[in-house]
């Protein structure tokens, strides 16, 4: 085993975890900023200039050897609403975590998300609250180590986006086309209730109307909220890959550049990029875990199946290779 490999903490366990998609809305912005490049070379220019500025790394025990393209490598999503509303109540939680594994050799993906409301232990308090909380105590660096403790593997990178992003390139890219499955009012980015109302149907909607219909939560569970973020993420992809205007890749850019921070380098990106264009030769599995809720001290949390989490451990671990790697690194 590397001596990275045995950096990373194994020993404790962690808590909880379930499913919701908001924030792999990242990856089809990464495909279009990146893309953008074979479109003309003032573009590919400017991709690379917003991704640098966006570059953040972050210094971690548990960090492992990085690889420069894709192989057995781990990536987390973390979308923050950081409102001037919610900075003024203090530091900003993450509203939505999702974890992508990427194995070249199966050219497969696997996804999990958590929902912000999973009771887990949170390391360095050394206490067990909602998972949303670790962002507010020590940003990117305690989340990660949060959910490095809960699933017992170690992520590689990270990609940080807040909500004015998503709006920012929804209209950049002139709205989307999606399905409203019931009529609703919701509050928009800057907290005022019932603010956005939409009705039943298929229409176009901007920044705000879509970022509305991505959060609400007031007529179903949160497995058809997710089932929403994936048809607002196929809207986009949509849209992205019809794209011809120059000033729309260069509105997206600078939507992403001035909200988005990551430890990937955009040589990195790159290398996901041809990963991810590999259409339907590349296998992408959801995964999701079972839960109930739960009342602790009458504060709510979901309290996930520990069964399932374990399950699901095994399978991120597997997908990894963690075990095949130690075992390799025990006989050499």
């Amino acid at each position: 085993m590397s001596l990275n490999r045995q950096s990373y903490k194994k020993g404790q366990k962690g808590k909880k975890r379930r499913r919701r998609i908001f924030t792999f809305v990242v990856l089809p912005i990464l495909i279009l900023l990146i893309g953008a490049g074979t479109y003309a070379g003032i573009l590919y220019n400017k991709a690379e200039s917003v991704m640098n500025k966006s570059y953040k790394p972050i210094e971690r025990d548990s960090a492992r050897a990085k690889p420069l393209t894709i192989d057995k490598t781990s990536i987390l999503f973390i979308g923050v609403d950081d409102s001037e509303k919610r900075k003024n109540d203090g530091p900003a939680r993450s509203d939505a975590l999702m974890l992508a594994t990427f194995n070249k050799s199966d050219k497969s993906v696997k996804l999990l998300s958590i929902p912000r409301d999973s009771y887990v232990h949170i390391p360095e308090k050394d206490m067990y609250t909602k998972i949303t909380h670790a962002h507010a105590y020590g940003g990117v660096k305690l989340t990660l180590e949060t959910v490095e403790e809960l699933l017992d593997i170690p992520v590689d990178y990270y990609v940080k986006m807040n909500f004015n992003a998503f709006i920012d390139v929804v209209d950049a890219l002139g709205g989307i086309t999606v399905d409203v499955p019931y009529t609703f009012s919701e509050q928009d980015s800057k907290d005022r209730a019932k603010a956005i109302t939409l009705e039943k149907g298929e229409q176009t909607l901007n920044g705000e109307q879509a970022l509305a219909l991505a959060r609400t939560r007031k007529k179903d569970s949160d497995i058809q909220r997710g089932q929403r973020q994936q048809e607002i993420l196929k809207a986009i992809i949509t849209k992205a890959a019809s794209v011809k205007s120059l000033n729309n890749y260069t509105d997206v850019m600078d939507a992403v550049g001035k909200n988005m921070t990551t430890d990937l380098a955009f040589d990195q990106m790159k290398s996901f990029l041809g990963y991810l264009q590999g259409g339907n030769k590349l296998n992408i599995e959801t995964l999701t875990l079972d839960g109930a809720d739960s009342y602790i001290d009458g504060i709510y949390y979901y309290q996930l199946d520990e069964t399932k989490l374990e399950e699901t451990k095994q399978i991120l671990s597997d997908h990894l290779q963690l075990t095949s790697d130690n075992t390799s690194d025990e006989t050499n």
